[in-house]
């Protein structure tokens, strides 16, 4: 089966940390043009996948700047199964209410994933954020009286200053919203940000460690177990677009900026759109790039092992097309090692706290 990424990329202002594909919103939303287009990549790009789609994931950006009849004709177009999952992230600074929340609802989409980030109203106004944490509990509340089964809240940490005490309040006022899944990330600073121009003092690396080990720890007595670096959900509800990612399928990306990834007959190829909405709205054709073969192993490992339970041995040639033979000897080292499980491409407790260097391995 293949996913599908659907990219909106306008916010009401650009937070100083993100480095996404976002642009302010300085005129009115060209929300019928941005359509038009995406209805034009989506054709092109449908004729080529091998799968049908599974999941769609509306990302940005704020999507929730969009209305719910522009959803409603994406979905229509899109023709997906009854039981695809269809996400939209929602910032809580412009989805306040049940009603206008029950309107994406009745458009088709069945999740949200709502950009928390902070329940602190000074972290919040430190990461360039719109909303404060009144704003957020509203929007949490609101999701559930519309009666969404599934929500996910984003949540960050390692703030700058932030304490094991406040990282864990924040993760208090997550869980008491009773989100169906959690994700829990850190802080990084990424290059061509306002956060890399001027750089925060962000907590030291034996703080980082004490706040995600406590910070697991409350997640996983409150009924949320972590199945991927960042994330955690509750019995049944894994997002499934994202484990799709994660054990390197098939999926189209449409929208400015969007990426995507096509096993072709003869290798995998990555497909990228004008990051530029302007350019996008002009020419939304695709620009593939063939993926070496020899950074297929290095890719696969790169998500699959973000995996807590790892994949089966038999995911790596399935997805990649190559044979174990190339990956065996690095395998048979890393579980020497204790770094890898003996029957599945998995790491270990230990192999897990060493992900990035384990990844590189196979390069």
């Amino acid at each position: 089966m293949s996913a599908l990424y659907v990219h909106l990329p306008w916010c009401v202002r650009k937070c100083p940390y993100c480095d996404f594909n976002s642009h302010p919103l300085r005129t009115g939303l060209p929300e019928s043009e941005y359509l038009r287009a995406l209805l034009d990549d989506f054709a092109r790009e449908r004729a080529r996948a091998r799968h049908p789609i599974h999941s769609v994931y509306f990302g940005g950006g704020t999507p929730s700047l969009f209305s719910p009849a522009a959803f409603a004709r994406l979905l229509e177009a899109f023709a997906l199964p009854d039981a695809a999952e269809v996400t939209m992230e929602a910032n809580p600074g412009t989805v306040e209410t049940a009603g206008t929340i029950r309107e994406y609802a009745s458009a088709g989409i069945n999740r949200v994933s709502l950009g928390v980030q902070s329940f602190d109203d000074g972290r919040l106004r430190g990461l360039g954020r719109i909303h404060d944490g009144r704003d957020a509990r509203r929007a949490a509340i609101a999701i559930r009286e519309a009666g969404f089964l599934e929500f996910n809240i984003d949540l960050m940490y390692g703030l700058p200053g932030q304490t094991v005490a406040e990282a864990l309040a924040d993760l208090e006022g997550t869980v008491s919203l009773e989100p169906t899944h959690v994700s829990w990330y850190q802080l990084t600073i990424e290059a061509r940000t306002e956060f890399a121009r001027r750089p925060p003092k962000l907590p030291a690396a034996d703080a980082l460690a004490d706040i995600s080990e406590a910070g697991q720890a409350f997640l996983a007595e409150r009924g949320y177990e972590r199945y991927e670096v960042s994330a955690y959900a509750r019995p049944g509800s894994r997002c499934r677009h994202n484990l799709n990612y994660w054990t390197f399928g098939d999926y189209l990306g449409i929208g400015a900026g969007a990426h995507g990834k096509l096993t072709a007959p003869h290798g995998v190829v990555r497909t990228a759109k004008a990051r530029q909405p302007r350019l996008y709205l002009k020419d939304p054709s695709p620009i593939d790039t063939p993926v070496d073969p020899a950074a297929l192993p290095v890719e696969f490992m790169m998500n699959a092992l973000r995996l807590v339970e790892g994949v089966a041995p038999s995911c790596f040639a399935e997805r990649t097309g190559l044979s174990d033979a190339v990956i065996d000897e690095v395998v048979a080292a890393l579980r020497e090692e204790g770094l890898m499980e003996p029957d599945r491409l998995a790491l270990t407790e230990f192999g897990y706290r060493h992900l990035d260097t384990v990844v590189a391995r196979f390069l």
